[in-house]
């Protein structure tokens, strides 16, 4: 599979840089966005027994974007953002916290990428948005931008079951130990996404191989593995009209972890993962209502932990080393509501209730949080 994967990368990517299309003048185009968040943490059990203080934060994100329409068939972009640049995670920052007596404010790179389309066949080089069809944050956050090569080819169809094919691929580096490929850290992705029925069925089956991940992020791992992780996803609208939707995905990890010594008995065969939800409206134009009732199960090797959403609870890596969270081996809900101020400035109350699946140590840990966000975006 992996070999594979490089000789279509090999094969395909050639085709973007040799595209002979039609000139345009060069468009150079800008995007930002602001948020801020009222947030209140309890009832937040440690593996010790012990719990958290409770915890009322108020944070704030800003991302600036510019991209430069060079031709055709080619993009330049690149995208700052506010956050700890170890957090990958987390953009948020905390007022008053860490930046003492007004000192200035932490700014990355969140994105640097050039990005080719011709016909059927797209593609991007660099740090750029997870290019794999995804529903929510809890397989991968929207916050992490992975680094690589991303090719897409896409084909529409005029048959009433069928109205589009599409193929995702690509190859991302983790970390890069400056040999061959195969000795770094990294994830690539095969992905098919048809769409039917008049778009109202979506449906995407995925397979992801994740090669010498560290098991603490940061590098303060004391081993490394590997994950191979089937994704069955798919959507359905029930509703046209009040854009009722249903989401399911499916989360099967198939890699054999029964004789490794550096993983816990208890966790060897915590390879699944289930996420379900329904949603009502979208928040599209002023006055707009939406709701969403969310349900995960998530197991320990479900998911590569620090690279998933770090929302639902306080649980990170920070007694070891690292800021970023550890979102695996738990059962929740989300519940959410937003209301549209405008075409691109909204409210979203969203409620957490966690309990992990099996303890670290002597007790499962836990958590509730509440977050209120308002969201502008230009």
């Amino acid at each position: 599979m992996k070999k594979a994967i490089y000789i279509l990368l090999l094969l395909l990517f050639p085709t973007l840089l040799v595209a002979q299309i039609d000139i345009k003048k060069p468009k150079l185009s800008f995007t930002g966005d602001f948020r801020f968040r009222v947030e209140q943490d309890w009832n937040s059990r440690k593996s010790d027994g012990t719990y958290r203080d409770d915890r009322t934060r108020l944070r704030y994100r800003a991302r600036f974007g510019v991209s430069y329409d060079y031709k055709d068939w080619i993009s330049f972009g690149m995208r700052l953002r506010t956050g700890d640049p170890k957090k990958q995670q987390d953009p948020q920052l905390t007022l008053g916290d860490g930046f003492k007596e007004f000192s200035a404010l932490p700014i990355a790179f969140e994105k640097v990428y050039a990005n080719f389309n011709y016909n059927w066949l797209s593609g991007w080089i660099g740090k750029n948005t997870f290019p794999f069809e995804k529903q929510n944050e809890l397989f991968w956050s929207d916050n992490v931008f992975p680094e690589g090569v991303s090719l897409r080819g896409k084909f529409t169809f005029k048959k009433k079951n069928l109205q589009s094919l599409q193929i995702n691929i690509g190859h991302f580096i983790l970390a890069s130990n400056g040999t061959s490929f195969d000795s770094d850290a990294y994830f690539q992705g095969v992905q098919v996404v048809s769409t039917h029925f008049g778009d109202r069925l979506k449906f995407f089956p995925t397979f992801y191989y994740f090669n010498k991940i560290p098991n603490i992020p940061d590098g303060n791992e004391t081993f490394s593995i590997n994950y191979a992780i089937v994704h069955i996803g798919t959507s359905i609208e029930l509703v046209k009209k009040s854009n009722l939707v249903a989401e399911f995905d499916y989360y099967q990890n198939i890699t054999d972890y029964s004789k490794n010594d550096s993983i816990s008995q208890n966790f060897r065969n915590q390879k699944r993962g289930f996420v379900s939800s329904v949603s009502l409206g979208k928040l599209k134009k002023k006055g707009d209502w939406q709701f969403r009732l969310t349900h995960s199960y998530l197991e320990r090797f479900s998911a590569v932990d620090f690279l998933a959403q770090n929302d639902w609870a306080r649980w990170d890596y920070s007694n070891q080393g690292s800021p970023d969270g550890r979102l695996t081996n738990y059962k929740g809900i989300e519940i959410m509501a937003g209301y549209a101020l405008d075409k691109k400035m909204n409210f979203k109350i969203r409620f957490f209730n966690v309990n992990q699946i099996k303890p670290f140590g002597v007790t499962k840990e836990t958590g509730d949080r509440v977050r209120l966000d308002f969201n502008i975006a230009f």
